[in-house]
């Protein structure tokens, strides 16, 4: 998954260092909720029905909301980092909005991306199929409740688009500001926590523009190191939360214990 243009054994030898296995890897999924004050704001939503990954190892977004006090008729606004099928997936449920009460932001870039009929002239069984037959059924048909927006732009006021593009081609993270409190929400900037930090140039299988891709990458973690900004990365491990800090020639992920608070 992360680096795909380094030599198999190169990586194998990361990971061992690392104290992780070498040729498997389990991704986190992690949607943020973030309550405003006003409002309640979520990122991304995970597989769902139809995502990556199928139930019962995915789509748990919809059953673990009450959990954690939640109820889909309270999220207010539903903001979409890409179009991928993990971050999509749980938009729509049994058929219906899982979230009636809601309005939905997305990159305007993205969303004509998606929309486009030119993504479906790729291999069926090819990622950009996928995501794309996904986005047709779950994004499109909430496109009147949808804003589009660019990089700089307001979700909300405190919450402010940021290019990250590569990934996809639209890719945003969002920039989070309360009180002189910061924080950035930066959907795919990392694949791996380990490897997608140590060498940020290593490219990507998701990636969608390999060399942008790493150029995000190293413009992400040098600003969230030298601004020393928590971070809310979607595929890395549970709860999700972290730092980043220079290390040797690249990055290293700092999780946060269960005692940070924001």
């Amino acid at each position: 998954m992360v680096g795909q243009d380094r030599p198999p054994t190169e990586v194998e030898e990361l990971m061992r260092q690392s104290l992780l296995p070498e040729r498997k890897f389990r991704p986190g999924f992690t949607p943020t909720i973030v309550n405003t004050g006003k409002e309640l704001v979520l990122f991304d939503t995970g597989n769902g029905e139809n995502g990556f990954v199928p139930r019962p190892n995915g789509g748990w977004l919809a059953n673990l909301l009450g959990p954690a006090g939640f109820a889909p008729e309270q999220i207010d606004v539903v903001v979409l980092t890409h179009g991928h099928a993990d971050h999509i997936g749980g938009l729509i449920e049994g058929g219906r909005p899982l979230f009636p009460n809601a309005r939905y932001a997305t990159g305007d870039v993205e969303f004509n991306f998606w929309s486009s009929e030119d993504r479906l002239a790729a291999p069926p069984s090819d990622n950009e199929y996928v995501s794309a037959k996904l986005f047709a059924r779950n994004v499109v048909p909430l496109a009147e409740r949808t804003s589009f927006i660019k990089p700089g732009s307001d979700v909300v006021p405190g919450i402010r688009a940021v290019e990250a593009y590569g990934h996809t081609p639209g890719h945003l993270a969002f920039h989070i500001e309360s009180e002189g409190k910061q924080l950035l929400v930066w959907g795919d900037c990392a694949h791996h926590e380990v490897a997608s930090l140590a060498y940020p140039e290593w490219h990507a299988f998701f990636d969608m523009d390999k060399a942008k891709g790493a150029e995000t990458r190293q413009h992400i973690y040098d600003m969230v190191a030298t601004d020393r900004l928590p971070v809310a990365g979607y595929h890395t491990s549970f709860p999700s939360l972290g730092f980043v800090e220079r290390k040797d020639r690249g990055y290293r992920w700092l999780p946060v214990s269960y005692q940070f608070s924001l």
